[in-house]
């Protein structure tokens, strides 16, 4: 025979165990970490692919993800290793290869966590509706060159390559590089848009969506420089779990479409 007290006792554990189990199915479900935002930093290169995947993984996932833009290297204020340096928050960062490794080296970037998106190439813009000179072939080009009145590049990854090895190569470094100018924090194709540059050099995918230019077309392959753009996990990140399924649905099949058409190879389609 149960007694009152055995049934109160009987009752109040199960009462316990109801809000334990209550309280564990709280905790698997909704950790703080699942419904924080996810924090990137992305270089030029991968913006305009980025911009149109990110509201489909904020869909998918039900995350947010809060973007910060900056060139892959260089001393500029919002580049990304200034950012990083400034500890602004950061769980993944996307810029080309070897500016990645070296915030690895440095600790910024967790190693291993490295994963190559895209092959990017480098292309010419001018603004639109000015004629298009040829660039076809090494000697057009250095005969473009040549003849500008002024050439725009970029700080980053692009810009690199043609201030301290394109101009060389071409022999013509003495005549171009006087009316070279360097932009910092801003898209070349914006500065040709304006007039302030007669030609610009930059990644094909930040030229492409820049109204006010026409996009003339690739430096030849004998002189052309692929930068592959990869992304990683910031050693700073909060929520390094959902930076990695960031960069999962970045680099899934799925988004080479997408990629493709902003002017970038995807690797994920190899």
């Amino acid at each position: 025979m149960t007694t009152f007290a055995s049934r109160s006792a009987l009752t109040r554990r199960a009462a316990l165990a109801l809000a334990a189990s209550f309280a564990l199915a709280g905790c698997v479900s909704t950790p703080p970490a699942a419904t924080g935002d996810i924090h990137v930093m992305t270089s030029g290169g991968f913006t305009a692919a980025y911009n149109e995947l990110r509201p489909g993984f904020e869909r998918s996932s039900g995350r947010s993800v809060k973007t910060a833009y900056g060139a892959s290297m260089g001393n500029a204020s919002d580049s990304i290793p200034s950012r990083l340096g400034r500890n602004e928050p950061a769980d993944v960062v996307i810029l080309a290869r070897p500016a990645l490794d070296a915030l690895v080296a440095q600790g910024k970037v967790v190693a291993g966590s490295q994963v190559d998106l895209v092959r990017s190439s480098i292309g010419f813009a001018v603004r639109k509706g000015a004629p298009k000179p040829d660039i076809s072939t090494v000697d057009a080009l250095k005969r473009t060159l040549i003849a500008a009145p002024s050439i725009a590049y970029s700080a980053s990854a692009s810009g690199t390559y043609y201030e301290t090895e394109l101009l060389k190569k071409l022999g013509i470094e003495d005549q171009v590089k006087p009316k070279s100018k360097r932009i910092l924090s801003e898209r070349v194709g914006t500065v040709v848009a304006r007039g302030d540059a007669a030609l610009g050099l930059q990644q094909v995918s930040e030229l492409l969506p820049i109204e006010g230019i026409d996009y003339i077309g690739p430096l030849p392959a004998e002189v052309q420089r692929v930068t592959v753009f990869s992304a990683g996990v910031a050693t700073a990140s909060k929520q390094p779990d959902a930076a990695r399924q960031l960069i999962r649905y970045l680099n899934a099949p799925a988004a080479a479409p997408t990629i493709a058409k902003t002017g970038l190879e995807p690797l994920s389609a190899r």
